[in-house]
């Protein structure tokens, strides 16, 4: 493991820290530290930086109680950067967002990949613009039973495909139940960040009940 004497500050005492929500590897923001403000980070297990505006340390979630609790700190290969992997309390963005990477600049059709988080967005703004035509718009139309309804039908179609044992119908039919249970999420205010924090606390649990095991 490295030490703080090992990094590589710029000529200005900072170095860039690339801030990542630790449980969806979502990129935060981009701030700088310098050598007291890693050190304070370190020992109080969250986010401190400088802020070069103001020209002095910076906690975040001082003032917005949106602080950033450290998993992990990690510099890259010529040690002169920083990811830090964090959970956080809220919004990294002053501005209330999620990141602070929110404006695109350039979309590729070719390359752009998918993600259940875009898929959300999608679903998200079928509720918001009523497509006429659009299925998901329909649900919404319908109301919270007609979701869960056909969320229930889904799950009894995965269990009826999985006892036949039947490998390519049950991906398809679990793909189904997936994207009713997003419109589920999104009818109720769930968002992705909120499962994947209660995944990531269970996993927690998981390993902490193995260890006992291991230990008796």
């Amino acid at each position: 493991m490295l030490t703080v004497n090992e990094l590589k500050f710029d000529e200005k005492g900072l170095i860039p820290a690339i801030v990542v929500d630790a449980n969806t590897k979502e990129v935060l923001t981009l701030a700088y530290m310098n050598r007291e403000s890693l050190e304070i980070s370190m020992k109080e297990g969250t986010t401190c930086f400088w802020s070069r505006s103001r020209k002095e340390l910076w906690r975040k979630g001082e003032t917005s109680g949106n602080k950033q609790h450290i998993v992990e700190i990690i510099a890259d290969c010529d040690r002169d950067a920083l990811t830090v992997l964090v959970n956080k309390d809220g919004p990294a963005c002053h501005l209330g967002n999620e990141s602070c990477f929110v404006d695109p600049v350039y979309i590729s059709e070719d390359q752009h990949a998918f993600s259940i988080k875009g898929l959300m967005k999608l679903i998200e703004g079928r509720k918001i613009e009523k497509t006429e035509g659009s299925y998901t718009t329909y649900l919404f139309e319908k109301g919270l039973d007609k979701i869960l309804k056909k969320v229930g039908e889904e799950s009894t179609e995965v269990i009826i495909a999985g006892k036949a044992e039947d490998k390519k119908e049950t991906v398809y039919e679990i793909a189904d139940l997936i994207y009713h249970v997003l419109v589920l999420m999104v009818q109720m205010g769930i968002s992705y960040d909120d499962v994947i924090t209660e995944l990531a606390s269970r996993h927690v649990i998981d390993h902490k009940v193995k260890q006992e095991k291991m230990t008796k």
